[in-house]
């Protein structure tokens, strides 16, 4: 056997060495996960009076206005500084006008939100169409039954200014439209809102993994079709940095990949080449396979949910959507 002097003596052994304790590997981690990393995704439902729990999302519900309002208590209780609103009409229709009614569930949630909690949480709100239009696609339809993106960033504009002034600290445009940023960046400025803050969805992928969260927003889209036509292709990583550089350029303040998990690769670019906060979305279907998997005995759900969110921010996120928020929060405390 050979034998070895000194410091050089098996150099793998000075990284064992700082394994052999749970004080020492928190001593020495290379990533951190805390609660001002997470932001929660909640939804509030439109003429309810219970909340409705999501059956493919295990944990999650549509709240009512008044058990929302008791999470975001509890989450602040237990230190999350952010959510992020979707809302749930109780009507659609073509032009998707509940998302810009400034009586809307999302405004009247954001007002209540801001009477509660003042400036000491983070509200965003999701800016979309597809939660409220009949069609469930994200922008506004042409004759051809196609996305027609010029009229659709219009309404994301309208959108836009009836949430900020609702309350919302941060919009996130999340439907992929070409221009989206600087026209909404437009629009706060000339309405008064230049303090509004745009998280741009700037790499959101055509992902299989957004199931759970259309039967959390009771979206079906229509004829069968899919938005790969303005969705990220998920075969294409150069393309998404484009968009990304785009959506900043165009005045976006922060930026968010989309899914997390199966795009670490993304994140890590972003985080590289960018000077702006990186969100991910850790998105509903990865976080059903946990709870699937964790359901049968397969896995350890807690410790699977501490893994995937800390590659998440160990790829270089600043922040994490994630249902796991309060579930984390609860596990950190």
């Amino acid at each position: 056997m050979p034998t070895y002097d000194g410091a050089m003596a098996f150099p793998q052994r000075r990284l064992r060495r700082l394994r052999r304790t749970p004080a020492l590997r928190r001593l020495v981690a290379e990533t951190r996960l805390g609660v001002d990393d997470l932001v929660a995704p909640l939804f509030v439902r439109e003429g309810i009076t219970d909340p409705r729990p999501i059956a493919s999302l295990p944990g999650v519900v549509q709240h009512t206005r008044e058990s929302l309002r008791k999470e975001v208590a509890e989450l602040a209780t237990l230190g999350v500084g952010a959510v992020i609103l979707f809302g749930v009409p109780a009507v659609k229709d073509a032009r998707g006008t509940g998302a810009s009614d400034p009586d809307g569930i999302v405004q009247i949630a954001l007002r209540d939100l801001r009477d509660d909690f003042g400036d000491d949480l983070v509200l965003m709100a999701d800016l979309c169409l597809d939660e409220y239009t009949d069609h469930g696609h994200c922008g506004l339809l042409g004759a051809d039954g196609a996305v027609d993106n010029d009229a659709t960033l219009d309404r994301y504009a309208e959108v836009a200014v009836v949430q900020a002034g609702a309350g919302a600290d941060v919009v996130a445009p999340s439907g992929m439209m070409d221009g989206q940023v600087g026209t909404i960046r437009a629009a706060l400025d000339g309405s008064g809102h230049d303090q509004a803050v745009i998280l741009a969805y700037a790499a959101k992928y055509a992902s299989a993994l957004y199931g759970p969260f259309r039967d959390a927003v009771d979206v079906r889209i229509a004829d069968g079709g899919d938005r790969r036509a303005y969705q990220q292709d998920p075969a294409n990583a150069r393309e998404a940095l484009a968009e990304l550089r785009a959506d900043v350029a165009e005045g976006a303040d922060m930026v968010m990949v989309k899914p997390a998990l199966a795009y670490l690769d993304v994140v890590a670019a972003a985080r590289a080449e960018l000077d702006v906060p990186v969100a991910a979305y850790h998105v509903s279907g990865e976080y059903a396979m946990i709870k699937a998997a964790a359901e049968r005995g397969w896995i350890d759900g807690p410790a699977v949910a501490l893994e995937h969110i800390g590659a998440v921010k160990r790829a270089g996120a600043d922040l994490v959507l994630t249902y796991l928020t309060r579930e984390i929060a609860e596990g950190l405390s």
